[in-house]
């Protein structure tokens, strides 16, 4: 088992995840790093960079996986769209069973988990705590990064959650 030092989970009950330290990629990952400029297609692209990415690195394999992760990065690209109307940056390493997601923007906006109810908006963050085995947010100069990670191995040690 992958163990990362100075990481705090999320508490299921505190509406902002984690904050503060956060687990820094292990060493020899994969990495991918492109920034968007603020428009909707964006979105697309994060989405469709995701599951190029998944398939170089031989992890297309597990649809649910790239499923899931086109699914959670959309929605923290959407936030980033939406909320901060600045360039964001999305990385992505993988290495040791772990798929970490990073969505970076100008915004100092705190997101929020909110309960997933009938509103047309305000899932993103729900489905994220819901679905990632952990994530976190932190200040990251005069903006923010809002993480997510995912098990690639499928098996319950790797803390994927599926569906």
């Amino acid at each position: 088992m992958l163990h990362l030092h100075g990481a705090r989970f999320p508490d299921p009950g505190h509406p902002y995840g984690s904050f503060g330290s956060y687990p820094q990629p292990p060493l020899g990952a994969g990495h991918l790093s492109v920034e968007y400029d603020p428009r909707p297609s964006a979105v697309r692209e994060a989405r469709a960079e995701v599951r190029r990415q998944l398939e170089g690195w031989g992890l297309a394999d597990r649809d649910e996986l790239v499923d899931v992760a086109e699914l959670l990065v959309s929605e923290l690209a959407t936030n980033a769209v939406r909320h901060s109307a600045s360039r964001f940056g999305l990385t992505l390493f993988a290495a040791h069973g772990i798929l970490r997601c990073e969505v970076r923007d100008g915004g100092c906006r705190v997101p929020l988990v909110l309960d997933a109810g009938a509103s047309e908006s305000g899932r993103g963050m729900f489905l994220v705590d819901a679905l990632s085995r952990r994530w976190g947010c932190h200040q990251d100069g005069p903006g923010k990064t809002v993480w997510f990670e995912l098990g690639t191995c499928g098996s319950d040690d790797c803390g994927f959650k599926p569906w």
